[in-house]
């Protein structure tokens, strides 16, 4: 027991340590849990030698994420992608399973030891690839999307390659997994036999995912505790896993289709939320014992042979990639991302290294060896990723430096900045008669709009000369819907001065936007989130007791009372202090939304005494000035 506490301890901690460290530098958590193993592990000697058999529980945590895997892949979704799973996800991995199988075969081994490579570094890491583009903002780019649709391919693809490894292994090999299956039903029965149980197993799966679970969570839901729910969904996944190695099968696999029959499940969110914790623990468990269990010194002894395996892994696939991309229409900067982004192996090789290591596949040495250069084409993916962000620069400053567009239109209306936000107000506009002047920096956007019959210019918005000739000395209204707030205010302020009477709408970011704004001269500033926030609050009041008429009014109210807070305590803030640290601004705050709580609650209870509605005729000129600052 106290040798356990002590084992707990130190992974842990290592964990606890090197996982927040690796993310804050941009390396995802895989890589975090992979050095915290390699510094309890060969490093420093400290985790006692534990490896092997935390291994076998640690694997537990990759069927839980198969498990949870089926469980987001909802079949009739997945069913509307099939052109782009089959075709760019499955040709990728087809393409670079073959690619890599050949270059092994040239270095000397077997077809069944090259093809087993191949299938473990043909994918790519999903952790650290959507970890990324989240973060950059580009999981809905087209590039992005395709890197999603592979990862996606990749996924299910694990399930297959997991059952043809064994496949691979030579007669006289032995099979790892069997020492630690106890009990097997098919050990003594013929092959017909071995199939009629196997089949049946799979079977019993899908018809108790399908037809025994709902009854079951029902019965439990009447207990109304909170941790049978969690043992229940425990006992799915370490049942099916049970019987999946009785009768001989990766429990991966089972894991994966239950998930898969429950993804429609009105339980699907509840068994998510009830296994993610003990995934996430257990597969951190595993990514630790990969790392403790990793060769340093044969990495110290020949490293300029690993990186130079590692580096030729990711041009070989980006040499897959790239040609897929082109051909599914991917260009320029997203044809880079796609290409430089999924160039790299992936967490689900670890796991098949070892299993194949343990079926008899692979030697330990050659085991080692792949090991080390996923985990070196993992670590180079930051440069990866560094290498498509100067080329997007690159692009940037080329496409900043096209040749502006000669404005040859002008009208009473100008709005600059031609995003989501712009788009609906150019549309409002023309739909009641109105003709627009559009401005935008984006040369991709301009270019779409103009396919939709929309005529706008590209150029810098900022620059006095385009505004000047966009019409700015004679039109009656600017709109400003640029995402910059530092250029906003630039235009803003520009245009207030070269017109005084020019009526200027603007759109802001939050509320130190909103006062910058103020003082910059606009007339009516909207900030992005804050109509659309009141309206969810509004449906909010009316399903916690108030009426229509009295959460509308109340919607009404706090509308008219922030424009009159925002207007005060613009004389308040200061652009060099952050809000929190103006002691006189946060003082006044605190003080103006007290007021304003206690006026609501009066307004509300005086409608349920005279519960007529509101004409706002109290929305006096004074009102009117102070709505400029909302």
């Amino acid at each position: 027991m106290e040798t356990f506490l002590l084992n707990a301890t130190i992974y842990l901690g290592a964990a606890v340590v090197a996982v927040p460290i690796a993310i804050r530098l941009g390396l995802g958590s895989v890589l975090g849990y992979l050095v915290a193993g390699l510094l309890i592990g060969p490093i420093t000697g400290i985790d006692g030698g534990e490896t092997e058999g935390l291994m076998h529980f640690a694997e537990f945590g990759v069927v839980m994420m198969l498990f949870i895997i089926g469980l987001e892949l909802d079949p009739g979704a997945l069913w509307d992608m099939r052109h782009r799973l089959m075709g760019l996800g499955g040709l990728q991995v087809l393409l670079t399973t073959g690619v890599v199988t050949a270059g092994v075969m040239v270095l000397g081994e077997g077809w069944q030891v090259a093809l087993a490579v191949g299938l473990m570094l043909a994918l790519s890491s999903t952790a650290i690839v959507l970890q990324t583009l989240t973060e950059k903002g580009l999981m809905q780019s087209p590039g992005g999307r395709s890197s999603f649709s592979v990862l996606l391919t990749q996924d299910i693809a694990v399930i297959p390659m997991l059952l043809i490894l064994p496949f691979l292994a030579s007669s006289g090999a032995h099979h790892g997994g069997e020492e630690h299956s106890s009990v097997s039903i098919v050990e003594n029965l013929p092959s017909w036999g071995v199939a009629l149980v196997t089949l049946g197993a799979i079977a019993a799966i899908i018809l108790g995912g399908r037809y025994l679970v709902r009854p079951v969570f029902n019965f439990i839901g009447r207990a109304r505790l909170r941790e049978m729910f969690t043992a229940v969904a425990l006992l799915i996944v370490v049942g099916i896993a049970t019987l999946m190695n009785m009768v001989g099968l990766s429990p991966a696999l089972g894991a994966f289709l239950a998930g898969v029959m429950l993804a429609n499940s009105e339980f699907r969110h509840q068994l998510e939320t009830d296994i993610e914790p003990f995934k996430g623990l257990l597969l951190g468990l595993f990514f630790i014992t990969v790392g403790a269990g990793m060769d340093v010194r044969g990495f110290i002894a020949d490293p300029a042979r690993l990186i130079g395996l590692a580096v030729l892994l990711m041009a070989a696939k980006a040499a897959v990639l790239a040609p897929l991309g082109y051909f599914f229409h991917l260009r320029g900067r997203n044809l880079w991302l796609f290409t430089l982004g999924l160039a790299q192996a992936g967490e689900f090789g670890f796991l098949m290294v070892t299993f194949s290591a343990q079926q008899g596949v692979i030697t330990n040495a050659i085991g080692q060896d792949v090991l080390t250069v996923i985990a070196l084409s993992m670590l180079l993916t930051p440069l990866a990723f560094i290498a498509y962000d100067f080329y997007d620069r690159r692009a940037s400053e080329k496409t900043e430096h096209h040749e502006e567009d000669e404005i040859d239109h002008t009208s009473d209306v100008i709005i600059v900045g031609i995003g989501r936000f712009g788009q609906v107000v150019n549309r409002l506009v023309r739909s009641v008669g109105y003709e627009t002047t559009v401005l935008d920096n984006n040369l991709q956007t301009i270019q779409m709009m103009r396919k939709f019959g929309v005529k706008g210019f590209f150029g810098d918005p900022t620059r006095p000369d385009l505004l000047k000739a966009a019409g700015l000395l004679s039109a009656k209204v600017l709109v400003v819907a640029v995402n910059s707030p530092e250029a906003c205010m630039k235009i803003v302020a520009h245009a207030r001065a070269q017109r005084p009477d020019i009526h200027i709408i603007a759109r802001a970011r939050d509320r130190t936007h909103v006062y910058g704004l103020y003082q910059a001269g606009a007339n009516d500033i909207v900030r992005e989130m804050f109509d659309s926030s009141l309206r969810v609050g509004r449906y909010v009041l009316e399903n916690i007791g108030l009426s229509e008429f009295e959460a509308h009014e109340a919607e009404r109210m706090f509308y008219k009372h922030d424009r009159h807070i925002i207007r005060e305590l613009a004389n308040y803030w200061d652009p060099k202090l952050r809000a929190d640290e103006n002691e006189a601004y946060r003082e006044r705050a605190m003080a103006l939304d007290k007021d304003m709580e206690s006026a609501m609650l009066t307004q509300l209870m005086a409608l349920d005494q005279d519960p007529k509605p509101s004409r706002d005729d109290d929305f006096d000129e004074e009102d009117e000035d102070e709505a400029k600052a909302s």
